[in-house]
């Protein structure tokens, strides 16, 4: 697992974007699934059309499937939240694609506008939250394909928001 001070070493990949790898039609690494959400996000005609809005609960479809991963559209109306959970044993690539989320875990809330990406291993915990009072789309991409969404009690940062 990556420290604080991995990152001050060797910077952010997401920042570095002529280090990402073009996308393949079927991704294989960190950079690749990276790179196949940018694509997407950066191609609207593939998702603005499907979207909806629920204000009882986040609205979801799978986007698109590839040999062991999943693309999932996902929007939020604002207060609409995750709850704090982990995937198990997928990896993911979440892209904000409209509006703002919020991202809480243990050490740090952090905002995440349109165009923003975060990368999580297996087991990282977090809540994922619709904080403004504009809707929020995301796209979600996992691998191998989410299985599992076990929940948590444990309390995430105070909502101090970073960079």
């Amino acid at each position: 697992m990556n420290s604080d001070s991995d990152l001050q070493i060797a910077g952010d990949i997401l920042e570095v974007p002529h280090l990402l790898q073009p996308p393949r039609e079927h991704p294989a690494s960190v950079s690749e699934f990276v790179g196949l959400a940018r694509s997407i996000a950066a191609d609207r005609s593939q998702w603005e059309h499907l979207i909806q809005y629920d204000a009882t609960s986040r609205w979801y479809h799978r986007l698109r499937t590839g040999p062991g991963y999943e693309v999932w559209l996902l929007s939020w109306v604002p207060g609409q939240g995750s709850g704090l959970h982990d995937h198990g044993r997928s990896s993911g690539v979440l892209t904000v694609l409209e509006g703002a989320l919020t991202e809480r875990t243990e050490r740090e809330t952090r905002a995440l506008g349109a165009g923003s990406q975060r990368v999580f291993a297996p087991g990282y915990i977090h809540e994922v939250v619709n904080d403004s009072l504009e809707p929020a789309v995301s796209l979600h991409v996992y691998y191998p394909g989410l299985t599992e969404m076990p929940m948590h009690s444990a309390q995430c940062a105070p909502a101090v928001v970073t960079a």
